[in-house]
């Protein structure tokens, strides 16, 4: 075997001065394996788990150096994994070729600078097998993945978690885990792309011309978001997005036939995909190539490569068995798998000649960047609107100076909406000026009012339309939309539901903010006052479930003024933090309220009405804050001094200082919630609550809120038994007959 070193430092294999070429790295091997000559037997494994000892004719040195690079991939991970004692060595062994010839020989990226706009993007969807991705990033070269990192799996303050983390290692594009859920950014990923060549790219000037490329599991196939977001990509004819089907026939259960008999490949041919297919992904590299150059021949589909693989490949005990799925091999099955595979290296070594495949092909990838960016000073010359366009939203990541000057603003004189419509008049005065805003509905365009009337829709022979028509797919939906953003080139994505329709996507919401994707989330019929379509649709624990997910803000706007600063808030963390925000709208009319403002917005929580001295405290989100001014007229009257307070976000106010909050809610004075909604929760900021602790029903808004407690008379009548020290739930709609 060939002499062993120490990796070399991203730097040094990168720099032209110590680097070798690809054909110096090969004549290498061919003096390093000459030693395998005719004659020399090694084992071989057969199918049925038995061992042979089998005549070997001298291996070319292009397949041996195939060889080394895919299993110094399989044996990083299995040495990771046991060292760590926990993980999945099975994908990696399996998907380790698929791997290999991406990083090594297709994809386009540079270790260097891993933002580089125009790289090509890799999700591995299959996201438990991350030491799959982990093993690439250090043989190319990129200094977030050292052989420390790789010893450091799954502990504490390492680079390499259990799972794939975007935030925490350069080199990962997406969070993933969740199955099929790395497949749905993947779209978004896709169509980001496609969306960005459309407005961008002028003949000759190609500035935006990559791939993504992903890989899925038997798992991926099977979770419903695979269906909703893999029908979307096929309607849209994604050309660009290329996806392998790692099909190993296994799952913890045992074999996928237990529960799987599907015809994935009429499945994703039904959905308009080129459907290709590698019999025998352990060994044939070359039918690998091939189907990676005919999936690129076809520019108006996206291309599923089906795969068939050997869960834990070469492993004698444990492969193409549940066994190698979901723990460590052991050291002694280690072992046999190194003797199995001809791999006569120590743990976690690598022989220099595969540092040298890798690293050279990632020095292409930084000559390409440096070609881009010589087309990028061609590109200003030419077009310089839009690449004024480009430089701000793009490379620079920025907003246009005064956009939030063209929200709405108004006095309590001006006519009251309901806040969908308000959203409506925010999202097209942000259309207008920010070309990279950029989203759509689940088939709820005209009820959640989202359509943007300065743009056409996204669609296959329209990608610079800005218009997402997502169908019926809410989980697809806001997957793809944390693709748009995860795409990391200035997009503001949101994606629009009914309220209550956000349990579909949940997962995909929390890795929104687990992730840190830009998407903003906009919902609407807010309320029982959904009204006639009854319990099914009307949200009772929804929202304050959503307040549950850490760094997710929330923003239930109570007006048009409060619309307007939930709109520069979600905006500004989406651009400037890559943050998610959700905004829950109503289906009713409300009046504009006195003191609202974007600013008081920002604050989380402020007094509409205010009292030097209050008797009583109470606080409103979204529609119930008009509410609250009502019954505080009436406890005026009453000689009851009242503050009114509207929260449209407990997350923003809780960020607020101590002396903010102490001042505006004072421990000393009685404090009534009241929300249309669940009253868990309210203790954080209030001493008694009116809310709704049972579904709805059928039957018009404004009676369906009359009857649940949310009028006058029982808010007065609740903050009058909460001033005599009452506390707790005092009205939750438990007495409401129906």
């Amino acid at each position: 075997r060939g002499a062993m070193r120490a990796p070399p430092s991203p730097a040094a294999a990168l720099g032209a001065s110590s680097r070798q070429t690809a054909g110096a790295a090969m004549a290498m091997v061919g003096a390093s394996f000459a030693a395998v000559v005719a004659g020399t037997s090694r084992k071989q494994r057969r199918p049925g788990g038995r061992t042979a000892v089998a005549k070997q004719a001298v291996v070319p040195v292009r397949e041996q150096l195939d060889s080394d690079c895919i299993n110094a991939i399989r044996f990083l991970a299995v040495d990771a994994i046991n060292r760590s004692k926990s993980g999945h060595p099975g994908a990696p062994m399996g998907q380790a070729p698929i791997g290999y010839v991406l990083f090594a020989e297709e994809m386009t990226y540079n270790p260097a600078d891993p933002k580089w706009i125009n790289r090509d993007r890799f999700i591995l969807s299959s996201g438990h097998g991350c030491m799959l991705q982990y093993s690439l990033l250090h043989l190319s070269g990129y200094a977030s993945v050292s052989i420390d990192d790789i010893k450091q799996f799954r502990q504490w303050g390492s680079k390499t978690p259990g799972h794939p983390e975007n935030f925490v290692t350069a080199g990962v594009e997406a969070t993933t885990g969740p199955l099929g859920m790395g497949i749905s950014n993947a779209v978004g990923l896709a169509a980001a792309e496609a969306h960005l060549a459309a407005v961008y790219n002028k003949p000759g000037l190609p500035l935006i011309d990559h791939y993504t490329y992903c890989i899925m599991g038997d798992g991926c196939m099977q979770e419903g978001i695979s269906h909703e977001s893999c029908s979307f990509a096929g309607h849209l004819g994604l050309g660009k997005l290329i996806a392998f089907w790692d099909d190993n026939g296994i799952t913890i259960d045992g074999r996928t036939r237990l529960s799987f008999t599907e015809d994935v490949e009429a499945r994703f041919e039904a959905y308009g995909w080129q459907v290709l297919s590698v019999e025998d992904g352990n060994r044939d590299v070359n039918a690998l190539r091939n189907a990676i150059k005919s999936a690129k021949a076809c520019k108006d589909k996206p291309t599923l490569i089906r795969v068939r693989t050997t869960i834990g490949f070469g492993s004698p005990g444990k492969a193409d068995s549940h066994s190698a799925h979901g723990a460590p091999l052991g050291v002694e099955e280690a072992m046999a798998t190194r003797e199995n595979l001809g791999w006569a290296h120590g743990e976690f070594e690598v022989p220099h000649v595969v540092y040298d495949v890798f690293r050279s092909h990632a020095k292409q990838g930084a000559a390409k960047e440096d070609a881009w960016h010589q087309l990028w000073e061609k590109y200003q010359e030419a077009e310089p609107a839009l690449a004024s366009q480009f430089r701000r939203s793009v490379m620079e990541n920025a907003l246009p100076d005064g956009w939030a000057t063209k929200l709405p603003q108004l006095t309590p004189a001006d006519k009251g909406k309901a806040t969908r419509l308000w959203s409506y008049d925010c999202l097209n005065a942000i259309a207008e000026v920010c070309p990279e805003l950029v989203g759509g509905s689940a088939d709820l365009a005209p009820s959640n009012m989202t359509l943007m009337s300065c743009s056409g829709n996204f669609l296959r022979d329209s990608y610079d339309g800005r218009n997402f028509r997502f169908g019926i797919r809410e989980f697809g939906m806001g997957a793809i939309s944390n693709g748009l953003s995860l795409h990391k080139t200035g997009l503001l994505p949101y994606c629009a539901t009914f309220t209550i329709f956000t349990d579909y996507m949940r997962s995909s919401i929390r890795l929104a903010a687990l992730s840190k994707c830009g998407t903003i989330f906009v919902t609407t019929h807010d309320s029982i006052a959904v009204g006639e379509d009854g319990p099914t649709h009307q949200p009772i624990e929804t929202v304050p479930s959503l307040r549950m997910i850490p760094d997710l803000v929330v923003l239930r706007p109570a007006d048009g003024n409060e619309t307007s600063g939930a709109y520069k808030v979600a905006v500004e963390r989406a651009k400037l933090e890559s943050r998610p925000t959700l905004l829950a709208l109503t289906r009713q009319t409300l009046p504009n309220l006195p003191n609202a403002s974007m600013g008081n917005v920002e604050l989380g929580a402020y007094a509409v009405v205010d009292s030097a001295h209050p008797d009583i405290i109470l606080i409103g989100t979204g529609s119930e804050v008009s509410l609250c001014v009502e019954a505080a007229t009436v406890l005026q009257r009453r000689g009851r001094r009242a503050r009114v307070v509207s929260m449209p976000s407990w997350e923003l106010f809780r960020a607020q200082p101590d002396s903010y909050k102490d001042k505006l809610l004072p421990r000393s004075i009685p404090k009534l919630s009241v929300e249309a909604a669940v009253t868990m929760g309210w203790c954080e900021w209030a001493d008694a609550f009116v809310g709704i602790d049972v579904f709805g029903a059928s039957a018009p808004g404004g009676t369906c809120m009359e009857k649940f407690g949310f009028n006058v008379p029982n808010v007065v009548q609740c903050a009058e038994r909460c001033m005599s020290g009452a506390t707790g739930v005092l009205s939750d709609g438990s007495r409401s007959e129906h």
